[in-house]
């Protein structure tokens, strides 16, 4: 089976591609020609993961797959979110991000967050959704060096370290990315 993943994060598609069978053979925005930036201006993480996956399925005629993903800090009401990307103003900066972050709730007691990702599956002209969520703290300063975005900054549930602390197969174990893609991959290997 040939599906692209609606994405020009090397990172992202690195992580994925590591936790998909042999039996997918996944296919970047760049191997299909789309060099064109896809907008996402939708207000909510489900509608853009649709606007990129129906993109792609529109304009390239691919079976595709598109994620959004945010970062949810309770004691900022749910922000960033949806824009977790630039949350630090453009152009994007993960260290950006992080230090907008960091001064957002710099004197907030509560540190709790999610990290939410989304996926939408375009499959034989019908749409699917797999969620992903994993809950953890924002640490007061980074720690760490692998991943990428807000890892050295966010720690899950029930461990010690950061996202840029652990090794690739650690994090994609727990990671909201992780969970959504299993359950994307589950269904897909479950498909006659």
């Amino acid at each position: 089976m040939r599906l692209v993943f609606a994405t020009n994060n090397l990172n992202k598609l690195k992580e994925v591609q590591e936790m998909l069978s042999d039996q997918i053979e996944l296919l970047s925005l760049k191997d299909i020609g789309c060099s064109e930036e896809i907008e996402e201006t939708a207000t909510t993480l489900e509608g853009n993961a649709k606007l990129k996956a129906d993109y792609i399925t529109e304009h390239y005629g691919y079976d595709c797959f598109a994620d959004d993903t945010g970062l949810e800090v309770d004691s900022l009401l749910g922000a960033p979110g949806v824009y977790s990307a630039r949350y630090g103003g453009e152009p994007r900066s993960a260290d950006k991000n992080i230090e907008k972050l960091l001064t957002e709730i710099e004197d907030k007691e509560d540190r709790s967050a999610q990290f939410r990702t989304i996926i939408t599956l375009n499959l034989d002209d019908k749409s699917y959704d797999f969620e992903g969520i994993c809950k953890g703290l924002i640490l007061k300063k980074r720690s760490g060096s692998k991943g990428f975005g807000y890892d050295p900054v966010f720690q899950p549930e029930g461990y010690s370290l950061s996202f840029a602390e652990m090794s690739s197969d650690e994090k994609n174990s727990i990671s909201h990315r992780g969970i959504a893609i299993q359950k994307l991959v589950q269904f897909l290997n479950n498909i006659d």
